[in-house]
């Protein structure tokens, strides 16, 4: 229970670093299978107990209620959408070698998160939801458990969302590979993709600019380009508490965006795998990502002081 009230203290001291100008307030709904948030009547997102393997948010909105990261295969691809990697499902986290066991694709033999609990799940000023997941391999075993806190905020410009992660090896040690393959993920909407070629952007804290932002190490990295004929953007920011800050971002042109805490080689192109990360039994780790929604260009946002605000706020430990 410790770590909860941590993150209940983190959730209270970030919502500080994004002003709230909005007054509606926010609302949660259960199903059997989701909880739906909305902030007054507008649809803010859905988080699904399970899509594939594991569960996810879809769809995710953005200022002016616009759908920000891609439908499919959660749905028919659109015309501009590709229904390539059927495991990139709109905003999850996963990661492809834990134990020798793929997390993060859907092929033969891969793991899956299982919901066990939800934690917490509340409006008010911001929303909130929280749960307990194990990670089961193929064979039914549990590999490792994990808590997740979603809070969600947002203003007459932007929306954002507190992305809390805390890994725990409850089944014994726990090796985390070194694979670019992971591990915070979010498939933008098909339009905003750089391959389209209609003005969408990769942009990172170091200013390199899409392909060139594919591996590196950064302290944020935002992705804007055409939503519904106007600029929007998506941007992910790495607190500096979080487990490997800053992070390498496994980015790419046609739409998937990535924080990775564990790869290293692939991104390098060193020939040989480092040995990962190795967890040992009854410890975790923390990673805690800021997810911005926004109009405009990253400078028109003004991401830089967006993180600046972020990185300010001091969180404490498990």
């Amino acid at each position: 229970m410790r770590y909860l009230s941590l993150l209940i203290a983190f959730t209270c001291l970030s919502t500080a670093a994004v002003s709230q100008v909005s007054g509606e307030e926010f609302s949660v709904r259960k199903t059997d299978k989701s909880i739906e948030v909305k902030q007054g009547d507008s649809p803010v997102a859905t988080y699904l107990f399970r899509s594939g393997a594991k569960p996810i948010i879809w769809p995710l909105y953005g200022p002016g209620d616009v759908e920000m990261t891609r439908g499919y295969p959660m749905r028919d691809a659109s015309s501009d959408e590709r229904s390539d990697h059927i495991h990139h499902r709109s905003l999850w986290f996963t990661h492809g070698e834990v134990n020798d066991i793929d997390f993060w694709a859907e092929t033969e033999g891969h793991g899956v998160i299982e919901q066990k609990e939800i934690l917490e799940a509340k409006g008010g000023k911001q929303a909130v939801i929280a749960t307990a997941n194990d990670w089961m391999s193929p064979e039914g075993k549990k590999i490792l458990s994990d808590r997740r806190r979603f809070t969600f905020g947002g203003d007459d410009t932007m929306r954002w969302v507190d992305c809390d992660f805390t890994l725990i090896a409850s089944a014994g040690e726990v090796h985390f590979g070194d694979t670019k393959e992971g591990s915070f993920g979010i498939r933008t909407a098909g339009t905003m993709k750089v391959d389209a070629k209609t003005g969408g952007t990769i942009l990172n804290s170091n200013g390199e600019k899409n392909i060139d932002a594919w591996g590196t190490k950064a302290k944020w990295c935002d992705y804007f380009g055409p939503v519904q004929g106007k600029t929007r953007g998506i941007a992910i920011l790495n607190h500096p508490s979080s487990f490997q800050y800053p992070c390498r971002w496994h980015v790419r042109n046609y739409g998937l965006f990535a924080a990775n805490p564990f790869g290293h080689y692939h991104f390098v192109g060193d020939k040989k795998k480092t040995d990962g990360f190795r967890l040992a039994p009854g410890e975790t780790i923390q990673l805690r990502y800021r997810v911005i929604l926004h109009d405009g260009t990253t400078e028109e946002a003004e991401i830089a002081k967006q993180f600046e605000a972020f990185s300010a706020t001091e969180i404490a430990g498990p």
